[in-house]
């Protein structure tokens, strides 16, 4: 299992952490270094039954400076794949990708049934 996260991000350390309590092994990954690769963003849209948005991160700064907001209805998936792999800050976090499990965000009952 893969879980792509920042370090300064509260909701990726809740993340780690509950994946540590669980004992379920994992590899962390730093999303701005090193965002998701475009299978994998294509795993994690399937999950989200291709709903885009969903793989944004739409609080973030980057979006918010970038006007990703206003460019998003008109993205192709390509081009907006080829936004997320360029800039991990634009990935909502964390991204998390297993066998049979793909989650972004945190929500410790989604995770719960994802995970059991």
């Amino acid at each position: 299992m893969k879980i792509y996260c920042y370090s300064g991000c509260s909701t990726c350390r809740k993340a780690i952490n509950y994946l540590n309590s669980k004992k379920i092994p994992h590899d962390v990954l730093p999303i701005r270094e090193t965002p998701p690769t475009k299978d994998e963003l294509q795993i994690m849209l399937e999950a989200y039954e291709g709903n885009l948005r969903k793989l944004f991160n739409t609080a973030g700064k980057d979006y918010r400076e970038m006007k990703v907001k206003d460019l998003l209805p008109g993205l192709s998936k390509e081009a907006a794949f080829e936004l997320l792999v360029k800039n991990g800050n634009l990935v909502k976090r964390p991204f998390l990708l297993g066998d049979g499990i793909a989650k972004v965000g945190f929500k410790e009952e989604e995770w719960d049934q994802a995970l059991s």
